[in-house]
């Protein structure tokens, strides 16, 4: 077992930082509005700290799930930062949905002080997080891998590592590239159904047994013909990460033509008042086109 600090208790963070506490890990968390982490520690017990640095002392394993990049900035660096309580031969592991850009400058901070650095993006969303089933995708050293491998295990289904530092990232951008396609063609399907005067769950019954068959259409239909958005993964994250994708796109000189299109798609989804509503939500906006 370890001693672990948790920075960033959101959606996915607070059950993420609970499986390490249930696995007898010693968990100290961290969150930027600290009524939330007063509630963590009175539902899991462990303790809390007023900084990413106070919560980094003297622990083996720093862990953080926050926004974006500059939100992962904010926590790592500077003199609050986690990396200032950190002591040499430790190890900081990142599962926020950043830019590798961001994540390799980190790394190479973390470094220079004799820490290791993985980036490990999740997929699964908030019931894989509160489940302890998500997909971890990391980057990073095959050492600093091996170290972070156990300690994630608490919360994973599956955690590989893709290749060096950043890696993570650009796999977790694969995997929103994918959603972001597979939603609009599952938006698409069931706008088709209504219009033609199908029973959409029949309809749904059937071909996902075949080879249209996805996550998304065996965890989404059912809140999409009900009209209910108001759970899951953020309209304004998904945003986030696809404009990460289609920056980095470009600097890899990467094609993504549908991609691009989902992503305006989502902005119409953002002028409806759903930022706040699941990426499954591009169904309300064709219903809305009529």
């Amino acid at each position: 077992m370890a001693k672990l600090a948790f920075l960033g208790l959101g959606v996915m963070g607070f059950p993420m930082a609970g499986h390490l506490m249930a696995k007898g890990h010693e968990v100290t968390v961290y969150n930027r509005s600290p009524a939330k982490a007063e509630a963590w520690v009175t539902k899991h017990g462990g303790t809390s700290a007023a900084t990413p640095k106070a919560a980094a002392e003297g622990k083996d394993v720093v862990l953080a799930c926050v926004g974006n990049d500059d939100d992962l900035r904010s926590v790592c660096i500077g003199p609050d930062g986690a990396f200032a309580g950190m002591a040499s031969g430790t190890l900081f592991v990142d599962h926020t949905t950043v830019s590798a850009a961001v994540t390799r400058e980190l790394a190479h901070a973390a470094a220079g002080m004799g820490i290791g650095f993985v980036d490990a993006p999740v997929s699964g969303g908030q019931a894989g997080a509160e489940n302890g089933v998500l997909s971890v995708m990391c980057g990073g050293s095959e050492a600093d891998y091996a170290r972070a491998e156990p300690v994630i295990a608490a919360y994973s289904r599956i955690c590989r590592r893709i290749g060096e530092s950043g890696a993570g990232q650009l796999a977790k951008m694969c995997n929103q590239i994918a959603i972001a396609g597979l939603v609009q063609g599952l938006s698409e399907a069931l706008h088709f159904a209504e219009k033609a005067g199908l029973d959409g769950e029949a309809v749904v019954e059937v071909i996902s047994q075949g080879a249209a068959g996805s996550w998304q259409m065996a965890n989404r239909h059912k809140t999409m013909l009900a009209g209910h958005f108001e759970h899951g993964f953020a309209v304004d994250w998904m945003r986030k990460d696809l404009g990460i994708c289609l920056s980095t796109a470009d600097e890899v000189k990467a094609s993504l033509p549908v991609t691009a299109l989902v992503d305006q798609f989502y902005k119409d989804v953002q002028k409806m008042g759903g930022g706040r509503w699941d990426t499954s939500s591009l169904f309300a906006r064709l219903r809305k086109l009529g």
